[in-house]
């Protein structure tokens, strides 16, 4: 490709030529669905949307999100006022993006405007691609509807009058970004100041975007202020943005705050900053075994601080040299420097600080390393609009929320993502290169359209996204690809597959930038940053093998890809493709210069993924093998994965073997509770399939464990992904390594060490259970945290002594004869639990029974002996709300939404069950989710017991039952902001819920 003109082509849309008649949205079949979405714990209906149109292939969740999420309204000029098709969302983001083009000078015939509006609508519909949420919230309400909004204080660069001017409204131009890094200056007022933050922060937030900062330009507690005094200190300030970010959460917008925190390893308040959270997780903890509700949007952690931040530290080479040498020089030192006042400089070893790091890590995955020197050592605008290279404040400080844009302070990026999967074909095993070249072509388009008529939060944001123009595309979706192309995740082959298919579009977008410079001129600051641009461009065609190193600038050999293995497997086209895109991306790019200072990132693409119906998201892989098909008229189907099948076809399985694996992964059992039955999913895992060779194993690995199998991606396969691909986009990616719980602090050292070793600009580490608002908390002494598997008789007789001696009461006093009693059901997941209460003569409670369904399993004796031990103490009249208490707020599995009781909907584990239980029969209602009628009213003396008529008369009626497990999948016991789900999964460094799409981040 040699002009721009050669991108106006018709690709997927050639049957519109031979038949003027059609449009592209002829060339679906449609469909008509309802919307019906409900806050899981509350039952309020969310979304309730009629006769809504889409493509005939999208799934209902699909549908659900995007008309949840996406569709306008309000103040549509249609008889019901809001968006009814997928077709009038893609019109008016696509033509948005068009006439944006046609305005700029890329776009310059009639002809070339229909090809690109039909290329991309039909990309667009069949989920081939998707921009970020903020194009589907606001590109085109202006032009397609005259939707304007009212003016919010956005700014745009008005090229006519060379300057930043105020946006007259909202929606005539676009906020298009999701990510924002934001600088702050030591200064208390003014421009960038401490209080100018929080106006910038609470802007940003209201929008639902997010932003990133680096604060080591902070003083630290002691330092000198310029009028007398001395400074309160950086983790003073932290600790209010903190606030301000919770606030404005609390304050209406649908999803925490996404704000990413970064300081610099050598800032004096360094320690306290890595083990900010780690403490706060600690006080979580005690606060839970107080029985105070330690959810992650619990009480427990709304008092703590640093819970609305994703925390890094920037560590330099120096300081993971000095790491490296540990051994031999255990008492190596790094010097601590005042931002302003020398006299709190320090000498601390290295050792310690690397201690507290990795041990905070892996005590709440907070903070994560992002390598400052490795970031920088790729910066395409060392000399920033200034010329001076290498300032401070032109070096890369910061990123955004989720890890994925890193670029200059007060600059933004819009992002897209291509479905990766959508290129391959099953039958024919193979990939459309021309197909995907084609759509990454137009995708740096419409990233281009949406900067020249995008509008920006902060004057800064919007002079610097003029002057720089960068933009973020990337991939989703790529586990499918990998699995139905018989490779494991964590094998040589995927990772070569990986970076030639992402260095490919990385290449492509550089190459239509450099043409739609060549047409239009390059971005504003390239030529002061071109010769660092430049050298960048060599080193990324040095990594795709189409130059020979030596690599300039870098103190690394990046990971090359491996193309003797790429012609191996017959993957010929990869290889050559590779190389031809960036030989030319940096041809053009020394005649032309660029548009785009920036072309790609690999962000978590949680909602987007939805809406493309992609089986994994971003680069991630699989979370489980087995997926719930939301049906139209609710409820849900349990699937095996569809890409297993495809997979297995694949590698040769004959149709009756792979209906056997396809059963054993999802086979059921059917369980009654009396009153009902249901088919419950027994595992979930692959292992032990039948037909199922030994060597393809490794083909299905998930994320995690499935169900009882042992077989998981090691943390180790998910860095060397990220160090495959690294070198080869223009940002970073978004990723979480997930460790097991068993995992050391040992372990966490290593991972980051190999990660700084293989060019890793920066990554996240999450051990399962490191949350409190996920773990065991079945502790019963303050300074022990038993697990549950280690409760006994005698530890809670133990506590039942305790508590009884403390009351000076020795008496035990045994019940005798026939007694009266009420139970309780109640289900759990898939576990049914019976609580019977009894009572004295004197209608006291005297005894507690808990059974359950799972005969002769480890619950079972584990709940018969909690039951003895709560009995016991009733017996020696250890009041019953002091049990309540003691059992309230701990949480274990199972725990999430609980059904068939009347009045309890939501507990953290069968002992925070017990404790509601235990107030029911005390007459306390306040925490039950639930209350009976006229409770207000009622004046019952807490000795009676309950009238049992009362109790039961409410249960619910027979209803289909369905698991929020995901088939072995970690949730992560967080709740959904949006619907209250707990199938909360990581996606990348943020979380995605797997019934609505809402993320915790930026994108």
């Amino acid at each position: 490709m040699n002009s721009l003109r050669d991108i106006f082509k018709r690709y997927y849309t050639k049957e519109l030529e031979k038949d003027k008649s059609k449009t592209v949205y002829d060339l679906f079949k449609w469909k008509k669905v309802d919307v019906l979405l409900t806050d899981h714990k509350s039952g309020k209906v969310l979304t309730d949307m009629k006769d809504l149109e889409f493509p005939e292939h999208y799934s209902q969740t699909a549908c659900d999100i995007i008309a949840s999420k996406y569709f306008r309204k309000a103040g549509v000029p249609n008889e019901s006022g809001i968006e009814t098709s997928m077709k009038m969302v893609a019109h008016r983001m696509v033509n948005f993006w068009r006439e944006a083009l046609k305005e700029e000078g890329l776009i310059k015939t009639e002809d070339e405007s229909k090809i690109f509006y039909d290329e991309m609508v039909y990309g667009l519909l069949n989920q081939m691609y998707a921009p970020n949420s903020p194009q589907w919230f606001n590109t085109g309400l202006a032009l397609s509807y005259g939707i304007k909004g009212s003016p919010q204080g956005s700014f745009y660069y008005d090229e006519k009058k060379q300057k930043v001017v105020l946006s007259p409204d909202s929606y005539t131009r676009t906020q298009a970004s999701a990510c924002f890094i934001v600088s702050i200056e030591d200064k208390l007022l003014g421009e960038h100041s401490i209080s100018d933050q929080y106006v910038t922060e609470t802007k940003l937030f209201k929008g639902g975007s997010g932003t990133g900062t680096n604060f080591s330009a902070l003083r630290a507690e002691g330092e000198k202020l310029s009028g007398g005094g001395y400074s309160s200190g950086l983790m003073s300030f932290l600790k209010g943005f903190d606030r301000n970010a919770g606030a404005i959460k609390s304050g209406g917008t649908t999803r925490r705050a996404a704000k990413m925190v970064c300081l610099d390893i050598d800032h004096p308040e360094i320690e306290g900053f890595m083990s900010w959270k780690a403490k706060e997780e600690d006080k979580v903890r005690a606060l839970g075994k107080m029985g105070y509700d330690a959810d992650f949007e619990g009480e427990a952690y709304q008092t703590v601080s640093g819970q609305n931040s994703n925390n890094s530290v920037r560590i330099n080479d120096e300081f993971m040299e000095k790491v490296c040498t540990l051994n031999k020089n255990p008492d190596v030192t790094i010097e601590l420097k005042g931002r302003v006042d020398s006299r709190v400089n320090k000498n601390v070893k290295v050792q310690e600080l690397w201690n507290i790091f990795n041990e905070s890590a892996w005590k709440c995955a907070d903070p994560a390393p992002q390598f400052s020197d490795t970031f920088n050592a790729w910066h395409t605008c060392p000399a920033g609009e200034d010329g001076v290279f290498n300032a401070p404040y032109n070096r890369l400080n910061s990123t955004n929320p989720c890890g994925e844009y890193a670029f200059l302070d007060n600059t933004s990026c819009n992002l897209s993502s291509i479905n990766i999967y959508k290129f391959y074909n099953e039958d024919s095993r193979k990939f459309d290169l021309d197909g995907y070249l084609h759509m990454v072509s137009l995708n740096q388009l419409l990233l281009e359209a949406s900067i020249h008529w995008g509008q920006f939060p902060t004057e800064d944001i919007a002079r610097r996204t003029h002057l720089f123009r960068t933009t973020g595309l990337g991939v989703s979706n790529i586990a499918s690809l990998f699995m139905v192309m018989g490779y494991p995740y964590d094998s040589e082959e995927a990772r070569n597959i990986a970076a030639s298919l992402i260095g490919i579009l990385t290449a492509r977008s550089y190459v239509v930038s450099s043409l739609m410079a060549k047409e239009i001129g390059t971005f504003e600051k390239y030529e002061i940053n071109k010769p660092y641009m430049l050298k960048v461009i060599r080193n990324h065609t040095r990594v795709s093998g189409a130059l020979k190193p030596p690599y300039e600038g870098l103190n690394y050999i990046p990971l090359e890809v491996n193309h003797d293995l790429l012609l191996n497997k017959k993957l010929k086209f990869l290889s050559e493709n590779l190389k031809k895109e960036w030989l030319k991306a940096l041809d053009l790019g020394e005649k032309y210069g660029y548009r785009n200072a920036q072309v790609s990132v690999i962000a978590p693409t949680g909602t987007i993924s939805f809406a493309m119906d992609c089986g994994g998201t971003s680069i991630e892989p699989f979370f489980s093998h087995i997926v719930y098909k939301k049906l139209s008229g609710g409820g849900y189907m349990t699937l095996g994965n569809p890409v297993i099948e495809a997979a297995l076809k694949s590698l040769g399985y004959a149709s009756n073997e792979i209906e056997d694996i396809i059963n054993y992964i999802t086979r059921t059992e059917k369980v009654s509770n009396g009153d009902f039955e249901y088919e419950k999913i027994l595992d979930g895992k692959i292992e032990g399939a039948p037909h199922l060779k030994k060597e393809h194993l490794a083909i299905f690995d998930t994320a995690n464990t499935c169900g009882s199998g042992e077989r998981y991606i090691a943390p180790e396969g998910h860095v060397k992904m990220v160090a495959a691909i690294t070198p080869l986009i223009s940002g970073a990616i978004s990723k979480t390594v997930n460790l097991p719980k068993t995992a050391s602090v040992e372990d966490f050292k290593d991972i980051v060490i190999d990660s700084w070793k293989l060019g890793v600009k920066g990554i996240a580490l999450y051990r399962d259970s490191s949350k409190a608002s996920q773990p065991l908390n079945t502790s019963l002494d303050k300074d022990t945290d038993l697990k549950l598997e280690d409760l006994s008789y005698k530890d809670l007789l133990a506590k039942a002594n305790e508590m009884q001696s403390a009351l000076n009461v020795s008496r035990r006093d045994k019940p005798q004869g026939i007694r009266s009693g009420t139970t309780h059901p109640a289900q759990i997941d898939d576990v049914k639990i019976y609580t019977t209460v009894n009572r004295n003569m004197q209608g006291e409670i005297c005894e507690i029974y808990i059974t359950t369904d799972r005969e002769g399993t480890i619950i079972t004796g584990l709940l018969n002996s909690l039951s003895k031990s709560i009995s016991v103490m009733l017996q020696y009249h250890v009041p019953a709300k002091d049990i309540a208490r003691m059992l309230r707020g701990q949480k274990y599995e199972p725990y999430g939404f609980v059904q068939k009781h009347p009045y309890i909907k939501y507990v953290s584990s069968i002992s925070d069950l017990v404790s509601k239980i235990i107030d029911i029969e005390t007459d306390d209602y306040s925490r039950c989710q639930i209350k009976p009628e006229g409770y207000e009213n009622l004046n019952v003396q807490t000795s009676l017991p309950i009238d049992v008529p009362v109790l039961m008369g409410n249960l619910e009626e027979k209803e289909e039952i369905k698991s929020h497990i995901h088939g072995g999948e970690r949730v992560y016991g967080s709740t959904c902001p949006t619907c209250s789900s707990t199938r909360m999964v990581k996606n990348g460094t943020c979380m995605v819920c797997l019934d609505c799409g809402s993320t915790t981040g930026c994108s």
